[in-house]
């Protein structure tokens, strides 16, 4: 079995579980999506909700990327870690006044606006203040992500964005709100995609929409295509980084921009995933009447996305050499669902052995719960251990 490489004699020492953070792995990827932008007029905002830590902001900030923030408290996190408020775009189905202002008194790039209501309310407090703020119209394109549908946000049976047949009234109501610049069109039809398809039929669509807009006399300054390229959490080993190279050449392809147009990007989960993995240690081996239970102190309020999204993380046993066997890996919380795994094969385990869970980077420490009363793991990087 191919492992990954971990500091094994320096993990002994650490309280587990907690997260550790490969930041040579981290820079070759932000390098990688640098170095396939840099000759387009492309922009990157990194999601901060797929991992709001510190240490890794100021990282991905000093490289240049934006931020796409979903909260009040995101924007602020954001400026302290050093993102330019002129690289922020502000999205989010409900935000809320106090979040408004925020985004308002710190003169961020853009408002990603959902719904007619917002458009109103966002004009209304942006009068108060004497400000124009700029906005990009979220639409629903209804383009199948092909994921989970819990984190597919681009389809009409979802909240998020406005449809197609409310654009009129939605140009009308920004008429109407003088203290609204409207500068784009921003879409984003979901998370974890793997199969590239899904985008080029999202190109077409804002293909077609570009065209309604041209139509109207509106000329759009930015295209806002989202995120949601995903990762390989079953080998990452083999595959530490996402298909950069095709994804942006996907677009570059299918999608010409107009002169002085610019398309951004808000990728997330691509970006950390792979450089992050939660440590853990064996408790007990428990042996059941059809299978056995390796037990470790991790479990879903360190890591949800299993129990939430009945979601796969490879894991390894990064202590033992022994023979391979079949584990069901659970935690010590008390939900069945605290379940990282069923049959998974790892090599012979027994208590103290340490346990990585993969690919953790992403909608790990930032989902993180004090559920049970349990303590918040620590965090720990590649170049200060």
């Amino acid at each position: 079995m191919i492992k990954g490489k971990f500091p094994n004699d320096k993990f002994e020492s650490l309280e587990t579980p907690f997260y550790y953070y490969d930041m040579e792995l981290l820079q070759k990827t932000l390098q990688t999506i640098t170095k396939e932008t840099e000759n387009r007029p492309f922009h990157v905002h990194y999601a901060l909700k797929a991992n709001a830590n510190t240490r890794i902001l100021r990282e991905i900030a000093s490289q240049g990327f934006g931020a796409d923030c979903v909260s009040g408290n995101e924007i602020l996190k954001a400026i302290e870690c050093g993102f330019s408020p002129s690289k922020i775009a502000f999205a989010g189905v409900g935000k809320s006044d106090k979040e408004i202002n925020i985004g308002l008194d710190n003169d961020i790039f853009c408002f990603n606006v959902e719904s007619i209501p917002e458009i109103e309310v966002l004009n209304e407090l942006a009068a108060k203040k004497g400000k124009i703020a700029s906005v990009a119209l979220r639409i629903n394109p209804n383009v199948d992500a092909r994921t989970h549908k819990y984190i597919t946000t681009g389809l009409n049976e979802n909240k998020f964005g406005i449809n197609e047949q409310d654009l009129p009234v939605t140009l009308k109501t920004l008429s109407n709100s003088p203290n609204i610049k409207l500068i784009g069109i921003h879409f984003h039809i979901g998370s974890q995609i793997t199969d590239l398809t899904s985008f080029e039929d999202l190109c077409v669509k804002i293909k077609l929409l570009r065209e309604w807009f041209h139509d109207q006399g509106i000329s759009l300054e930015i295209i806002n295509a989202g995120g949601g390229l995903g990762i390989n959490y079953q080998h990452p080993n083999h595959f530490p980084m996402a298909d950069f190279e095709s994804y942006f050449r996907l677009f570059d392809k299918h999608l010409k921009l107009e002169d002085g147009q610019s398309l951004h990007f808000e990728l997330g989960r691509s970006l950390v995933a792979a450089c992050g993995s939660l440590i853990s240690r064996a408790l007990y081996l428990k042996e059941g009447i059809q299978k056995n239970f390796l037990i470790i102190d991790a479990g879903m309020t360190d890591l949800i996305r299993p129990a939430l999204y009945q979601a796969f993380h490879h894991v390894e046993n990064i202590s033992s050499d022994g023979d391979l066997n079949k584990y069901d890996v659970v935690g010590p919380i008390c939900e069945s669902s605290d379940t990282f795994g069923e049959n998974i094969t790892l090599n012979q385990s027994k208590r103290g052995d340490l346990i990585a869970i993969r690919s953790a980077g992403a909608y790990g420490e930032t989902m993180v719960s004090k559920y049970n009363c349990r303590d918040i793991p620590k965090s720990y990087y590649s170049d200060l251990l």
